[in-house]
């Protein structure tokens, strides 16, 4: 088993991919003299998919809990301080939707003490016609709380939505500016639980909770308000409930606010395990893992299970203790409105209007302490958004071109400035973890306009190499300088091509233009027409206006890389990286991309991980790395001469090249 703490991390993975597949292809090469080259391709394809999903999956086996570095989660201070500046900008809305909230509820008060007076005047036996007046009264606070209550809650709706709307702009801001490492050890589920699950309670908070909340809670001060109005003693004896709720409030938030937080964390961590299993079935299947996943699966489904039962059962127990709450409350106003009617002190009236003033308490108390539940789901999904979204703005901008991103990268101040359009790498180190480190002391000097070849043996390092060229990770030692003209500030430095492409859902113009928005349609054709991927395009059902991507039609491998290499025609980088860009597609389709990528890196520097030795060939020159360290580095006739590891690589290529039916 390889050493999960070097080898076997994700650009590790990927190297030992491409390795193998380079030996697979000079083994197909060699096939073709017994005609069974086409059905070897196949299988090699095959087993790479197999052994890219083994490695998940036996990641994912080898994974203790816990052992992840999940992704900020902001404090309640912090939280509550990043709200408070979400709503600074929209003073105006929430003083005018608190006004007309305090105006409906006042009006909507006026209920009770009409229906005491109606009680009045059945007790002294007045006319039928007397309750005429009281009644159309009454309809008249109906209809008038309703317009402003509606008119209110629209108000708080509105600015509840605002206010999510910048704060999830915020966050997904931040969430595509995180540093890839970062990502890589939390996991896509913690960020995919955030983006779904989170955004989701914080949405459902804001869209009937935070209205809801609002309105009891002025319910809740203005009818005390209203009974001390009608007696004071009323009042006094309402508040009786007080101290039984308000310990069951806080006895609540302080076990709850816990267990939502741990439930949150949960259920990314269930999202984790299963985004693993599921990537890696293929693997699962074929090497009989299904029993351990599945108990791994449950294993982590029975904790979220067990923290949502807790929470079941805590609410249950809130419940009862806010029941005996209101029973303790009614019997006091009832008792002191008996008191004070046979003192004479009061009319029947007055005190049937104080009980139904406590009794229409009853909704409004039990939904706010009901919606303590809400908030303290709410509250800890806010606060895994905010956690995220607080994240400092990353000092290099990152913008999509190819399939990752486009980087630009700073010259040191004081540092001497290689020739534009070249790459200066010295003593470069780094390590995913602490002691670890899989670069050491790399020096490597690109020239402008130079294609240079990385190849080298599983877990050499090379896509770890490609992606600090790039930008993507911060190296840990050393430094990586790129000198570039750009004299129209598009900030792209450096344009990173992968075989992970992705293609976004919309129209194929649109995709293309991610990488120039000011392309014209001749633009796109041009760049179509130089990866070869013009007729294709044309053939589409609408053209460049067919809808690609996810729930669209669905490019081939081939074509996906084509749309990639177009991107970077489109962003015209000077310097250009490209990790096995052509490692997803058969032999057939590779020869077509290898054309397609010369094209594409035709003027620009150039450094190519590369998949196939035919790219290596026919590189300027080619760097050969093993174990973290350049061995070898020159051209390919200087190194099929020198007899290293390149040139017994090339020789098993070779030979079955020249052996070969033509």
């Amino acid at each position: 088993m390889p050493d999960p703490a070097g080898a076997d991390t994700p650009d590790a993975a990927r190297d030992r991919e491409a390795d193998a597949a380079q030996n697979q292809e000079a083994d197909a090469i060699r096939d073709q003299e017994t005609g069974t080259a086409r059905s070897r391709e196949a299988d090699a394809a095959r087993d790479r998919e197999t052994d890219a999903a083994q490695d998940r999956a036996a990641d994912a086996a080898r994974a203790p809990e816990g052992a992840r570095e999940l992704l900020p989660v902001a404090t309640p201070a912090r939280t509550r301080a990043v709200v408070r500046q979400l709503l600074r900008p929209h003073r105006g809305l929430l003083l005018g939707g608190f006004v007309v909230m305090v105006g409906a509820t006042t009006v909507g008060l006026l209920t009770q003490p009409l229906l005491g007076y109606m009680v009045d005047l059945v007790t002294e036996h007045r006319p039928v016609d007397a309750l005429t007046l009281p009644a159309v009264f009454l309809v008249l606070v109906a209809v008038a709380q309703g317009i402003t209550t509606a008119l209110g809650l629209s108000l708080i709706s509105q600015l509840g939505e605002t206010v999510l709307a910048h704060l999830r702009e915020r966050f997904v801001e931040r969430a595509l500016g995180l540093p890839l490492e970062q990502l890589e050890k939390a996991g896509s589920g913690d960020l995919t639980a955030r983006i779904t699950g989170d955004v989701s309670l914080v949405a459902e908070a804001v869209r009937s909770a935070l209205p809801e909340l609002v309105r009891s809670v002025l319910a809740i001060v203005l009818t005390l308000g209203a009974l001390a109005v009608l007696d004071w003693r009323f009042m006094l004896a309402a508040l009786l409930a007080v101290p039984i709720q308000a310990h069951t409030a806080r006895w609540y938030v302080r076990r709850a606010a816990s267990i939502y937080a741990e439930q949150r964390i949960a259920t990314g961590v269930q999202q984790q395990q299963l985004l693993d299993t599921i990537g890696g079935a293929s693997a699962v299947r074929a090497f009989r893992l299904e029993e351990g996943h599945t108990e791994l699966v449950t294993r982590r489904s029975w904790s979220a299970v067990e923290l949502t039962m807790r929470g079941v059962r805590l609410m249950l127990r809130f419940y009862s203790r806010l029941h005996l709450g209101e029973y303790i409350g009614l019997a006091a106003v009832l008792v002191v409105g008996f008191l004070l009617v046979r003192s004479g002190s009061t009319s029947i009236g007055t005190a049937t209007a104080a009980a139904l003033y406590f009794h229409s308490l009853f909704t409004p108390i039990n939904s706010a302490l009901v919606l303590i539940d809400d908030a303290q789901s709410a509250g800890a999904s806010l606060a895994r958004l905010v956690g995220v979204a607080d994240q400092p703005v990353a000092e290099e901008t990152a913008t999509p071109v190819a399939t990752v991103a486009t980087v630009a990268t700073q010259q040191p101040r004081g540092s001497a400035v290689p020739p534009a359009g070249a790459v200066a790498v010295t003593g470069l180190g780094h390590a995913y973890e602490p002691g670890r480190p899989v670069l050491h002391d790399i020096d490597l000097a690109l020239r402008p306009g130079e294609r240079v070849a990385l190849v080298g043996a599983s877990g050499a390092g090379k896509t770890t190499l490609a992606k600090l060229i790039a930008g993507i990770h911060r190296p840990t030692t050393g430094s990586v300088r790129l000198s570039v003209t750009d004299p129209q500030g598009s900030g792209r430095t450096v344009a990173l091509v992968t075989q992970e492409v992705h293609v976004f859902a919309g129209p194929l113009a649109d995709d293309l233009r991610l990488a120039r928005p000011d392309a014209t349609d001749d633009d796109l054709y041009e760049a179509l027409t130089q990866v070869d991927a013009l007729t294709w395009a044309e053939a589409l059902p609408d053209g460049l206006g067919t809808v690609v991507g996810e729930g669209g039609h669905r490019l081939t491998p081939t074509q996906a890389q084509q749309l990639a290499l177009a991107r970077l025609i489109l962003a015209d980088p000077p310097i250009a990286v490209l990790d096995e860009a052509t490692a997803e597609a058969g032999s057939t389709g590779a020869r077509l991309l290898e054309k397609a990528t010369d094209r594409a890196i035709e003027g620009r520097t150039a450094l190519i991980v590369a998949h196939r030795l035919t790219q290596a060939a026919t590189a300027d020159r080619i760097v050969v790395m093993d174990d973290g360290r350049i061995v070898e580095s020159g051209g390919h006739g200087e190194l099929c001469a020198a007899g290293g590891p390149y040139a017994a690589l090339w020789e098993a290529w070779s030979d079955t090249r020249s052996t070969a039916p033509h």
